[in-house]
């Protein structure tokens, strides 16, 4: 049964990045109205603390080359950008914030880390750098692009994760087909794509309003469906440091079992399909996932890629998360060798992950479960055994951590290479690798921060 709640009703994308360009050209010229326009740009509630991917401490504002560095503390701080060293940030007058102003390149990340009070503050517990992606003009709303639609938050209440509450938004193009049916992008982790985590992160509500107006990818509605909440499942295991909320989350995307695709073609899509028609094609479906999310992201498709045959993957964790051989489960990591051992699938696949991504050492605190792989090194098999086998795939490995940052900056290209050449009065296509990536050779992996001898 699926329930509407008023929880969750955000302004249209484009007033928000609006918003956030305000702020940063007050900050730019100094304005005494910066406490205002801090309030007018983070009017929203902030991101829930179970979101993997929140930002530590504080959001960046980036507009254009602008990058507005935003930390929230009561005592004296500073950011250190790109391995630079760190610079003071400003208090912002009236409120519990501190501002740092730069300007920085386009086209790429840029990882930094928050001093405070003579602590470094990083990403996922501090073992590593946060980072931002310097946005390219795809993901800022462009003229004559009509916004699409974002539904109030529904909830679904799974039978199938005992009683969990699954949140989900329905964002919707303008144009879609409503007598044939509309093409489906499913993206999991859904609330980092609504609000004032999407402005300060992805942008995929305008980026697509973008690429639809260009006529790069189909008007789509995109499900934007959060993982379970609560409920009665009796979970393997719970790491240290992690909640149950978070702990469930896991056992949902990292689990290798058939109990996912069944939660999306069984309980969700049911309920999408009674307010919008929908294509029922894998062809004309896609699924994106972010770090555990990208393993039940890949897994559907790999299991049934007559039902989704498009996958969007970025910082996946295609490790041991959930291995569990006393009851007989896989983790993620096995992907990679079923990619080469198995015939070959009809799918096509974005990869994408950063040197930086998690890769503890024991030193490193708190544990939270991360000694079950390295997220570099099984992204990198993943990739290399996706060309290697010559599957329709294309591997983008940057320099930023775990964390939404790559994902941002390459959404608009994203989009449009997953779904190029896309026909509607077609229901299949044989994916078959592009004739420059078949040419270039297998990826080799060099050791550059010591001697490996």
């Amino acid at each position: 049964m699926s329930r509407v709640s008023r929880i969750g009703q955000f302004r249209p994308q484009a007033e928000a990045i609006e918003a956030v360009r305000a702020l940063v050209e007050a900050a730019r010229q100094g304005s005494p109205n910066l406490k205002e326009l801090l309030e007018a740009a983070l009017d929203e509630a902030p991101i829930p603390e179970s979101d993997p991917l929140a930002p530590a401490q504080g959001p960046v504002a980036v507009s254009g080359q602008d990058f507005l560095f935003l930390l929230r503390t009561d005592q004296p701080a500073a950011v250190c950008i790109n391995d630079q060293r760190p610079v003071p940030m400003t208090p912002i007058e009236g409120t519990d914030y501190s501002y740092r102003l730069e300007t920085l390149r386009l086209g790429t990340t840029h990882n930094f880390n928050w001093h405070i009070g003579g602590q470094i503050v990083g990403g996922m517990g501090g073992m590593m750098p946060l980072s931002v992606a310097g946005y390219s003009p795809g993901s800022y709303p462009m003229p004559g692009a009509p916004p699409g639609t974002l539904s109030e938050m529904r909830t679904i209440t799974s039978a199938i994760y005992g009683g969990a509450r699954c949140d989900y938004w329905i964002y919707t193009n303008p144009g879609i087909d409503t007598e044939r049916g509309a093409p489906l992008m499913i993206w999991l982790d859904g609330r980092q794509y609504v609000g004032l985590a999407d402005v300060f992160r992805i942008r995929m509500q305008t980026v697509t309003d973008n690429l639809v107006h260009r006529k790069l990818i189909p008007p789509m509605v995109h499900v934007l469906l959060a993982a379970g909440m609560g409920g009665s499942t009796v979970l393997p295991i719970i790491p240290d440091g992690w909640t149950q909320d978070a702990a469930l989350r896991s056992f949902q995307y990292d689990t290798l079992t058939d109990d996912f695709r069944q939660h999306l073609m069984d309980e969700v899509l049911p309920e999408i399909e009674k307010t919008v028609k929908l294509r029922r094609d894998g062809y004309s479906r896609a699924i994106a996932g972010v770090s555990s999310s990208s393993v039940a992201a890949f897994k559907v498709c790999w299991d049934r890629s007559d039902q989704f045959s498009r996958v969007y993957s970025t910082i996946g964790s295609f490790t041991a998360l959930q291995w569990h051989p006393e009851q007989h489960l896989d983790g993620g990591f096995i992907f990679p060798f079923l990619v080469r051992r198995e015939p070959r699938k009809n799918i096509r696949v974005w990869l994408s992950d950063g040197l930086h991504d998690i890769d503890p050492d024991a030193t490193d605190e708190p544990r939270r479960g991360y000694e079950t792989g390295s997220w570099p090194l099984s992204n990198l098999q993943m990739a290399q055994a996706l060309k290697a086998k010559l599957y329709d795939c294309h591997f983008r490995y940057g320099t930023a951590a775990h964390n939404s940052a790559q994902s941002a900056l390459d959404l608009p290209e994203a989009l449009a290479w997953l779904w190029r050449g896309y026909d509607p009065d077609k229901t299949s296509e044989v994916y078959e690798q592009e004739e420059a990536e078949r040419a270039k050779p297998l990826y080799r992996v060099q050791v550059v921060n010591r001697d490996a001898w």
